[in-house]
């Protein structure tokens, strides 16, 4: 939670490289990766794909604890059916040709965001995802598709609310603790360190809440581009930020 130290040192990757346990990436750049390259965009968002597996299994080898990503926003819903019709069927073939992957190396399956809209058929899958891996111990990988923050926070208050009005709850109970617990991410730590590819330098509605102690990290790389040693290099720029959560004192170093 905010306020609390949440990072780790892990001395077999790199003599003082600290580690987020919660680690938050938009992964921007696949259309412009594409046009650079005289690519259609949808192949952008296939290269996209196998970033994200790769970005896993580093996230798995340097033990980061959550990889939350930022696959399709509530807003990327003004894009060209086309394209959307296709990110929805990357969706569906990661997950069908990656979920015994996942399985084998212990990591648990998240979809949040809201699933008005969705097709059945990717709603099964989905649910199909996370059943199978909901005893997982090991790596938590938090997908946000269809995801938008201010929308997140707005179904927690109206979640709150119907508390309050059936008895349940009463408004002086209403805490961060309370809006943290009906967010989507309940039960997960604040990310540490949240990582934008493509060289904007905004948040774009992803973890408003969550994020108010996280540090940014923002890189040139257009997401396909994004590798390992772009990794350790932002992984480097972490270690040296000094984390106070409001205090005077650096926490967690």
């Amino acid at each position: 939670m905010a306020g609390e130290p949440a990072t780790s040192l892990k001395p077999d990757i790199g003599s003082g490289l600290r580690i987020p346990l919660h680690l938050g990436v938009i992964m921007d750049g696949n259309g412009r990766w594409a046009k650079m390259r005289g690519k259609r965009r949808t192949e952008g968002h296939v290269e996209g794909v196998k970033t994200l597996r790769n970005l896993v299994e580093l996230c798995i080898n340097y033990g980061v604890g959550t990889l939350t990503v930022f696959s399709f926003s509530s807003e990327n819903w003004t894009r060209p059916p086309d394209e959307i019709s296709f990110i929805f069927n990357l969706l569906r073939r990661f997950v069908a040709s990656d979920l015994q992957r996942l399985i084998r190396n212990n990591v648990r399956v998240r979809i949040i965001g809201t699933r008005r809209g969705l097709e059945p058929s990717l709603v099964r899958l989905i649910d199909d995802a996370e059943a199978k891996t909901a005893h997982n111990t090991g790596l938590n990988l938090v997908v946000a598709f269809n995801y938008g923050s201010k929308a997140e926070i707005a179904e927690a208050a109206r979640h709150l609310a119907r508390e309050v009005a059936a008895g349940r709850l009463s408004p002086e109970a209403i805490d961060e603790a309370a809006i943290g617990n009906a967010l989507f991410t309940a039960g997960l730590p604040d990310p540490d360190l949240i990582i934008r590819t493509s060289g904007e330098q905004r948040l774009s509605n992803f973890l408003l809440w969550q994020a108010a102690y996280a540090e940014f990290v923002f890189v040139e790389e257009h997401w396909p581009d994004f590798n390992e040693a772009t990794f350790r290099r932002v992984l480097e720029t972490f270690s040296t930020r000094e984390r106070r959560f409001g205090g005077i004192e650096a926490v967690g170093r």
